[in-house]
């Protein structure tokens, strides 16, 4: 007998729950492609009790198609995706779920965009208009900026296939390979830089190049409940808004003192930042960005064609740097599992920062291979060798003979135990 087809639990067209993610779905007819609902407030539909609210929007879904608000008959326009993508950032940015500085970029870039092709449907644009637009901007130079520029416009038309089933004419466009500015600052230019600015931005770069973290949106923002005393020393529970993840990382003492100090005037239960400006606020972006500008200008560094490079995350790179080469601990480096836990990244994205950069132990191995470097487990020289009996060389003849022999000894005396 054959095998009974399993029946179809829903028509295509109509709302199904997927218990994988907990949402509601319905699949277009003719398609295989699965497309999320959303309520009226552009939140997704979860619970499968929620089955009357899918339908309901799944009604609203095809209502709009019905009336010619369809994106094939041009009623999304590039403005109308951009403005709904500015919205979304502004309601992440009230919630805490988005920073100031994506916000900000998204206004400034999306609005510029519209500005070139704003009026242009969207089943029209092409990547080409992408990247006219980009080059009509020569001081967007640095793949960083470009990386950035291009990763706002994808997220715009990515949420609006998400959100709205439009097609996403963007798909497949290319960012500049990521190149990151791995330089970082020796004994001598971190005592400059201290040397160079007031005491409130000299106590953020010293916690930055001592700990790791990222300056805006890590180091800025922790407080005296975020400290802890152990019986080892100072532990910080550290919130990246980047990550959305937390973790906890003990501190050198050095940063330890400063950070006691700095607990006087921002008690515990208070939730004043331990690091402020001058103004008594808390670090920003632009605030801080602009006061190294400033340093460099006064060290004449902007001259120099490897220090005009340097910026805030130097300080972070530094810190990946010391740990790598064993700064602090006597020549003796880290892995990149253990820096990666203490900078908040994920092993790969360490190894492919620093790791082929700095680490020791990736290029000990590359070294030893070529027969240089210090090898912690080098071969033992026959000059070298400890007074005794000399060990016989055997050939490989000889030690295959005697394998045998050992195997049909051993086969004999489990012959004579059976019997």
């Amino acid at each position: 007998m054959g095998k009974r087809r399993k029946k179809r639990r829903q028509s295509h067209g109509s709302a199904w729950h997927w218990r994988q993610t907990d949402c509601w779905y319905y699949t277009m007819p003719g398609t295989r492609k699965r497309v999320a609902l959303f309520d009226e407030g552009g939140e997704r539909i979860r619970g499968k009790q929620n089955k009357e609210a899918a339908e309901l929007a799944l009604a609203r879904e095809r209502l709009s198609h019905e009336s010619g608000s369809a994106v094939g008959e041009g009623e999304w326009l590039v403005a109308r995706v951009c403005s709904d993508y500015i919205q979304y950032c502004e309601r992440g940015l009230t919630k805490g779920t988005i920073s100031q500085g994506h916000r900000d970029n998204t206004v400034n870039w999306l609005n510029d965009l519209c500005s070139y092709c704003g009026a242009l449907p969207v089943v029209q644009l092409r990547k080409t208009h992408v990247n006219s637009w980009i080059e009509d901007h020569p001081t967007w130079r640095s793949p960083a900026t470009l990386r950035s520029v291009i990763a706002i416009v994808l997220a715009a038309f990515n949420r609006a296939e998400d959100m709205h089933g439009i097609i996403n004419p963007l798909k497949g466009l290319k960012k500049p390979q990521s190149q990151p500015r791995l330089q970082s600052f020796s004994p001598e230019e971190e005592t400059a830089l201290y040397g160079a600015t007031e005491s409130r931005f000299k106590d953020f770069l010293f916690a930055a190049i001592h700990t790791g973290l990222r300056p805006f949106c890590e180091l800025a923002t922790i407080t005296a409940d975020d400290v802890s005393e152990t019986d080892r020393g100072m532990m910080w529970r550290v919130y990246s808004s980047k990550t959305k993840k937390t973790r906890k990382i003990p501190v050198r003492p050095e940063v330890a003192e400063l950070t006691r100090r700095l607990i006087k005037t921002a008690p515990a239960g208070s939730g004043t930042p331990l690091f402020r400006n001058t103004q008594g606020r808390p670090w920003k972006r632009m605030n801080g960005v602009a006061r190294f500008i400033a340093v460099k200008k006064k060290l004449g560094w902007d001259k120099d064609p490897v220090k005009q490079k340097f910026s805030c995350y130097t300080c972070r790179h530094t810190y990946a740097h010391r740990m790598l080469s064993g700064y602090w601990t006597s020549g003796v480096g880290c892995s990149i599992e253990t820096l990666a836990e203490l900078i908040g990244d994920t092993p790969k994205v360490a190894f492919d920062h620093y790791g082929r950069e700095w680490g020791q132990h990736y290029q000990d191995p590359l070294w030893a291979a070529i027969g240089a470097g210090n090898d912690k487990n080098p071969r033992e020289k026959p000059a070298d060798r400890k007074p005794g009996r000399k060990r016989p060389s055997i050939s490989h003849a000889t030690h295959l003979k005697k394998k045998r022999a050992v195997a049909k000894d051993t086969k004999r005396r489990s012959g004579k135990h059976r019997r």
